[in-house]
């Protein structure tokens, strides 16, 4: 028997009403186009009696423990026999009879084609308007800026790879977030990425879809945060430190006029809030990065790997530590001022030069030595 060109990938979770026709028109579609290919359920735990209708229209059903669509789309590409996947819900809601535009494609090459249902057609009803207006239109813009990609529908349900790209991306998203997972993993380690109009009509089933458009909405949103910490933390908290320090500096020495208005102390503490919230947003960035590698979620990092052996975590704590110890410093100092005044009423300007300083010095040298400890617990528990 030659190998097996296609395996068509179909996540279930109680579709008695929907999956026999998906199957049928999956099984046309084979037929008719001469491909050599399979139908694979990844079936979720179904208890309607959807497992007897794939299996007694010849469909092969892979049984998945875990919950979420991403764990049975994942559980039934991992047991596809097809060199090219192409999975989509089995609701009804797409086509399996048109499926050509994404065979092509893979053929030509792309490791990863995407249907787009913006440019295909989405039929009345079958779309909730905040996700038609609202949802997908928002989260695909968020992801195109913030990975330069040309995917205009990220949250299209059918879609199609190949086994080898999937294996490369290596995907661990187990809920609804998985499709995001998949452009954006694509996007990162440079896959081949084409779209291809597709149609959406209403799904079949008299239930309540699985679908939970606000909270799956923020899995998707929170996934492309830990996707990009360099856009969203990074960039900006090193831009809000720089300009902490620069501007804070300045004042310390006196007011800073810029036209007809002066900054004086009350600038100053709004500067150093700049820097401790610049250094929160930093430290979280590497967080995020340093846990994205670890758990598989993003590729490997050569500047990361080489940030994290020049500065470990002993390194991190010691420069926590003497900051503290420089800010300590000016807190005696500023004790002493308030002394040499029988603690009585200081020159404002005088005393928060000091105050503002030492005090943004203590939190930042705080949160350092905080990250250092986290970062210890990130990696015993990476080894464990």
């Amino acid at each position: 028997m030659s190998e097996l060109e296609l395996s068509i990938v179909m996540p279930c979770l109680n579709e008695a009403e929907t999956i026999g026709q998906c199957i049928s028109n999956a099984q046309q579609f084979l037929q008719e186009k001469d491909i050599h290919g399979e139908i694979v359920i990844g079936d979720n735990g179904s208890t309607d009696g959807s497992i007897d209708i794939a299996r007694s229209l010849g469909a092969r059903v892979v049984p998945v423990s875990m919950k979420g669509y991403g764990a049975a789309c994942t559980g039934a590409i991992k047991e596809a026999k097809g060199s090219l996947i192409i999975m989509g819900d089995s609701d009804s809601s797409y086509d399996f009879y048109h499926l050509m535009p994404f065979v092509e494609a893979l053929r030509q090459g792309h490791d990863l084609v995407m249907g787009n249902r913006f440019h295909g057609g989405i039929a009345n009803g079958a779309m909730p308007f905040k996700n038609r207006y609202l949802g997908n239109p928002l989260l695909s813009a968020v992801g195109r800026i913030l990975f330069s990609s040309r995917v205009g529908d990220f949250h299209c349900g059918l879609r199609g790879f190949s086994k080898a790209a999937f294996e490369k991306m290596d995907l661990k998203s187990t809920g609804m977030e998985f499709a995001s997972e998949m452009v954006l993993k694509a996007e990162l380690i440079q896959l081949r990425i084409t779209e291809v109009p597709t149609t959406l009509s209403p799904d079949g089933r008299s239930r309540k879809p699985h679908l939970r458009p606000w909270r799956d909405g923020m899995r998707h949103l929170r996934l492309m945060f830990l996707f990009s910490p360099r856009y969203l933390f990074l960039i900006p908290g090193l831009s809000l430190m720089l300009f902490g320090l620069i501007f804070g500096a300045a004042l310390i020495y006196g007011p800073v006029v810029i036209g007809n208005v002066s900054f004086d102390i009350a600038s100053l503490v709004y500067a150093g809030g700049s820097v401790v919230v610049g250094l929160q947003a930093v430290l979280f960035a590497l967080l995020t990065k340093y846990y994205g590698i670890r758990t598989g979620f993003l590729p490997a990092s050569r500047t990361i790997s080489r940030f994290f052996e020049l500065f470990t975590m002993e390194k991190i704590i010691a420069a926590g530590l003497l900051i503290l110890s420089i800010s300590f410093i000016g807190g005696v100092y500023s004790v002493g001022v308030w002394m040499s005044a029988h603690f009585g009423d200081l020159i404002p300007r005088e005393i928060i030069s000091i105050a503002v300083p030492s005090a943004v010095g203590t939190v930042c040298g705080s949160e350092l030595i905080m990250f250092g400890l986290f970062m210890g617990v990130l990696d015993v528990q990476h080894r464990s």
